[in-house]
Formats: C-alpha cells, sequence, structure tokens
C-alpha cells in the first residue's frame, strides 16, 4: 500500500490488469499509453495518472510525477526496446517486473540501483508441470476479484474468427488493441 506502481501498456490485454491489481493493493498507479484516448480508458480503469509516452520522456516524467526519485515498481507489459526506460523509470531499491523481456539488454542499471528484476511467464507452469499450483491459487484468487467487481476484464471491441488469428495477432503486436483480443472458434 502506498507504492508508486508505473505500469507500461495501460491498456493492453495485461496492463488493463495490472492498474486494477495495483490499485487494489493500495498503490497510487501512472499509466502510460499512446493517445489521449487510450489514457482516457486507463483513467477510468482506476489509473491516478495518466502518462502520453510520446509526448513525454521517461526523465520528464520520473522529475514530474517523483520529484526525480523513481517508481517503487514498474511493471512493463511491453518489453523488448522498453526495458532500459523500465530500469531508468524505477527508484533505487525498486521493482521491475516484466512480462516481456525477449531482449538483449545492459543490465548494469539493475546493479547501480539496487533494482530487482521479475520475469513472468504463464505459460511455464503449462509447459512444465511445475508452479501449477500457485498458478491455480492466484487464478482463484483473480476470479473473486472479477466476481466482486474489483477488477473488470477488458475486451478489445472486435473479435476475430480463428482464420483470421493473423490479422489479431498484428493488432496485438503494433499496440493497437485495447484490452484482451478474442478468437472465437
Amino acid at each position: 500500500a502506498g507504492q508508486r506502481v508505473l505500469v507500461h501498456g495501460a491498456t493492453g490485454g495485461v496492463g488493463h490488469l495490472g492498474i486494477q491489481l495495483a490499485k487494489a493493493a493500495g498503490a497510487r498507479v501512472f499509466a502510460t499509453a499512446s493517445s489521449p484516448e487510450k489514457l482516457e480508458i486507463a483513467m477510468a480503469l482506476g489509473a491516478d495518472v495518466g502518462i502520453n509516452y510520446r509526448e513525454q520522456s521517461v526523465d520528464d516524467y520520473v522529475a514530474r510525477h517523483t520529484a526525480g526519485k523513481g517508481f517503487d515498481v514498474v511493471f512493463d507489459t511491453v518489453g523488448g526496446e522498453n526495458l532500459p526506460g523500465c530500469f531508468a523509470a524505477a527508484a533505487p531499491n525498486g521493482t521491475v517486473a516484466s512480462i516481456s523481456t525477449r531482449c538483449t539488454c545492459d543490465l548494469t542499471p539493475l546493479h547501480q540501483k539496487g533494482l530487482s528484476l521479475h520475469v513472468t511467464f504463464m505459460l511455464l507452469p503449462m509447459l512444465t508441470r511445475e508452479g501449477r499450483a500457485r498458478h491455480g491459487e492466484i487464478l482463484r484468487d483473480l476470479a473473486v476479484m472479477v466476481d466482486a467487481g474489483k477488477v473488470r476484464p477488458l475486451i478489445h471491441a472486435q473479435r476475430f474468427s480463428f482464420a483470421d488469428v493473423g490479422k489479431a495477432h498484428a493488432l496485438v503486436r503494433e499496440g493497437a488493441a485495447v484490452g484482451k483480443v478474442v478468437l472465437e472458434w
């Protein structure tokens, strides 16, 4: 409670849940998105502050919203080239949690700032058969929150047939999806 949490990709399939979960935990939530429309959605989901990353650099919004101290937790749903910016945005001894770390990047800032990096690959328990019970507990807890109205899944307006899976994937890859993208077969 009381932590400053920055959520990158705030209106994407995972980011929109990150906003709500951080808010439910008592955090002050800062959400990044690419447009005023997406920031409006992030605010409606519970974000306290919206940041258009196309208009503000990492240094600018860290200075503006944390007096240069950084965020206690940076939740990254973008990954890749975004990770160095996550390290820059995190406060000393802060945490960077990422669901997409497919990149090669310098980890020196982690050491210099004493950061913790947590990487989550949700498919891993299904592939390895390890950790399935813990993921089951997490999903049960999340279902309780959904049933109580504390978390509400955001579904992208357009649904796709299985034949159009390529179009659905392109929408997500381009960052144009808002919420979860649904495939119907």
